[in-house]
């Protein structure tokens, strides 16, 4: 890893850079980054020392094997290990000082600050300097972006669809083309190029442009953002001929993440903490990678930290509440969404929690009214798309959610909670062959899950298939990926019971009654346990394994002990007749 002080510099040099280009995005998260180095302990009062090393409770409570994660993330890609061999690194940009030129460019940003882009390209038109060629390029795609979103508004389908395209792209596609085979290209326009590339489907040059960008300029976030939103695969993000830059491991820790290789993505944030010991960011990604191990109690901890130190967040905040949600913690979801909704109620977040605090409420109408309007805002909010979906479920609306759902899956193909609706949807219109085969899509893009897997058996289970060996499967691999709701072992052992298998059936009575024994809990699922393992042992001659399983049920009132009283002195009038035969 670079130093802290070269970080610090590359940083600073960045900010004022990306800002000149109105890259405001992407000086945005240089400067989170920036104020996320540690500081001169000297200099800082102990308040402002959150995330220091060895300071920081989520620090001491939550740290994971960053050494055996990395080796895995290691064998994963070709592109070196963190911290190892780092290239020097490349020379900042000269700033240009044709006087002149600057004056237009001046007015030319000015009129882009006013989101009046094409008057900005207008003032560029006859200026030839990289900077004002990139803004030049860049107000007009923006111009072609904001004239799309119009006609989107005014010719929208139902659920949103419609088929708008930027009209800016084949204009911008040719003269960015011939600049790059001049070699006059600069990284900022090879990062719209790739951006231009991208929204015309070329997704193989657009890697090859985006790739160059990043190398010959590498503090741009949002070139990073855009290189990674194409490596679908590991084969792809192993095949990226990427400078061995200290940004490569934040790009490295959010695609590792987007490939669902979450510790691997842990192990990269925790060590990048060693450095940015103060970012609010890397704490947000490491929750984020929690969230996805379904680890909520940490992921809770660490957003309640993060709202201590920045109050007045928006970002993230609606994982958060899906957190709360998932809890049922009603007050602390109500205490965020007030917050969100005095901060900044216009933000796709911000509707999208005040729609799970409905939901929780079970007030679904108001629930899509408020994601409807975080996709007013943001027609590719993905959670909102998914949310949505889920809400109609309850509604019993079942055509508007597979809409959503569809609309949600368009926007990312990987998204595994869209698929899994679609599965719910179609079982619930009692077509499970649809059903199977969009649950089939959840589970390879998240195996781990042991949900989905429950799902998927509980499809094989229905009378139209009937397949009771793939179920059997199918709970096997749910109850070997922490089984949650404590479903997976009750169904295989009355599916073992089902097809005859008594000695297997009592197998997985056992180990589900060790688990309810182990949490504490009883109820029916005790009780059909306690009787089949009874009921099998005296069949089997085991008699004093059946009366401890029977004097158990006494404990129950009602008719389960008088069954009980029942079974109990038939176990003993059998063991009487085996030790004593007339």
């Amino acid at each position: 890893m670079a130093t802290k002080e070269t970080c610090r510099h590359e940083l600073r040099a960045a900010i004022r850079q990306l800002s000149d280009r109105c890259l405001y995005s992407a000086s945005r998260w240089a400067a989170e980054q920036l104020v996320g180095i540690e500081q001169d302990p000297a200099k800082y009062t102990p308040t402002h020392t959150r995330f220091q090393r060895g300071s920081s409770s989520i620090r001491r409570r939550f740290r994971t094997d960053v050494a055996a994660a990395g080796e895995a993330s290691t064998a994963f890609t070709s592109t070196p290990a963190a911290g190892v061999s780092y290239l020097s690194t490349p020379a900042v940009f000269e700033e240009e000082n044709e006087l002149v030129e600057g004056d237009f460019y001046l007015l030319a940003k000015s009129y882009f600050d006013c989101r009046e882009y094409r008057r900005a390209a207008h003032v560029l038109r006859d200026q030839t300097g990289k900077k004002a060629v990139f803004l030049r390029c860049y107000a007009l795609y923006l111009a072609g972006e904001k004239r799309k979103e119009e006609e989107m508004i005014e010719l929208e389908g139902p659920m949103g669809k419609s088929e708008v395209t930027n009209k800016e792209l084949v204009s911008l596609e040719r003269e960015l083309s011939t600049i790059r085979k001049n070699g006059t290209i600069d990284a900022f326009c090879l990062y719209l190029y790739g951006l231009v590339l991208k929204e015309k489907g070329n997704d193989n040059l657009a890697r090859v442009v985006l790739v160059e960008s990043v190398n010959s300029y590498p503090w741009n976030w949002s070139a990073w953002s855009e290189l990674q939103s194409l490596c679908s695969t590991g084969e792809i993000l192993n095949s990226l001929h990427l400078n061995n830059h200290w940004m490569k491991d934040f790009f490295l820790a959010s695609a590792y993440q987007e490939l669902r290789m979450h510790n691997e993505s842990l192990a990269k944030y925790e060590y990048l903490q060693g450095t940015f010991s103060f970012s609010n960011y890397i704490q947000a990604q490491i929750a984020k990678a929690r969230y996805s191990l379904r680890e909520f109690e940490q992921v809770e901890v660490i957003f309640d930290e993060l709202l201590r130190n920045d109050p007045y967040r928006i970002e993230d905040m609606d994982m958060y509440s899906n957190v709360l949600y998932a809890k049922e913690c009603s007050s602390a979801l109500s205490y965020l969404a007030h917050r969100v909704f005095s901060t900044d109620k216009y933000r796709p977040e911000s509707c999208c929690i005040i729609g799970n605090y409905y939901s929780l409420k079970g007030q679904h109408e108001k629930s899509v009214v408020y994601f409807r309007r975080a996709l007013k805002l943001n027609k590719k909010y993905l959670s909102a798309w998914t949310l949505m979906g889920h809400e109609y479920v309850e509604m019993k609306n079942i055509p508007a959610a597979v809409d959503a759902y569809r609309r949600a899956v368009d926007i990312n193909p990987c998204d595994y909670r869209a698929w899994y609706g679609l599965g719910q949807a179609y079982e619930m219109m009692g077509m499970p062959f649809y059903a199977l085969h969009y649950f089939k899509k959840s589970v390879f893009l998240q195996p781990n899950d042991s949900r989905l897997w429950i799902a998927m058996a509980q499809c094989y289970k229905t009378e139209e298939l009937h397949m009771l060996e793939e179920a059997i499967k199918c709970f096997k691999r749910a109850a070997s990926c922490n089984d949650r709701e404590a479903i997976a072992l009750h169904q295989l052992a009355k599916l073992h019971q089902e097809l005859g298998r008594l000695e297997e059936a009592a197998y997985y009575y056992r180990k589900d009654l060790e688990r309810m024994e182990d949490e504490e809990g009883e109820g029916p699922n005790m009780v059909e346990a306690l009787f089949f393992l009874a009921r099998h042992y005296k069949d089997q001659k085991r008699f004093e394994e059946a009366e401890v399983y029977c004097t158990r049920l006494l404990d129950y009132t009602g008719p389960e002990k008088e069954e009980a009283k029942s079974l109990l002195r038939g176990i003993r009038s059998s063991k009487d007749a085996e030790l004593f035969p007339p």
